[in-house]
């Protein structure tokens, strides 16, 4: 797995200034899944991402009134969808990058825990995944050429 620079950059010497990442984390959906299967494969994919990533996740939060809450990605998490084909052409893209990457296959509906989530992934061939997701984190122009052919999520 290509480990990216992680570093940020701003546009300019001012603190003020946006912040720009080098890197860029995408979800590319199939385009036929339902709403409540779009937000439970998004959520499964980034996690792998956050888990094995240490680098993504940022600082912790706080309220004014000292209440904590837990550290999330640092940059955005763009996601878009596409076919079943293109969802096929990015798995190999990305695979042929060596970026970080998680996938979802349509199994995985099925199952109800980690151990046969992955045990239904481990029965398939890479040629032969039914996905209907997949996120991958690198360096921005990787991921770019990776999900080309899908369009943002509406």
């Amino acid at each position: 797995m290509e480990t990216p620079n992680t570093d940020l950059t701003a546009t300019s010497a001012d603190p003020s200034a946006p912040v720009r990442f080098d890197t860029k984390l995408a979800v590319l959906l199939r385009e036929d899944l339902e709403t409540w299967q779009r937000l439970n494969v998004t959520a499964f994919l980034v996690s792998g991402i956050g888990t094995e990533i240490p680098d993504v996740i940022g600082e912790p939060y706080a309220d004014a009134d000292g209440n904590d809450y837990l550290r999330m990605f640092r940059q955005p998490v763009l996601v878009f969808e596409g076919t079943k084909e293109t969802l096929t052409a990015a798995h190999g893209r990305a695979l042929s990058r060596g970026v970080a990457l998680s996938v979802f296959t349509s199994d995985l509906f099925a199952t109800g825990n980690d151990r046969d989530n992955r045990a239904a992934v481990r029965a398939v061939g890479r040629d032969q995944l039914d996905l209907v997701g997949l996120a991958v984190y690198g360096p921005k122009n990787a991921v770019d050429k990776i999900v080309k052919g899908a369009r943002m999520h509406p």
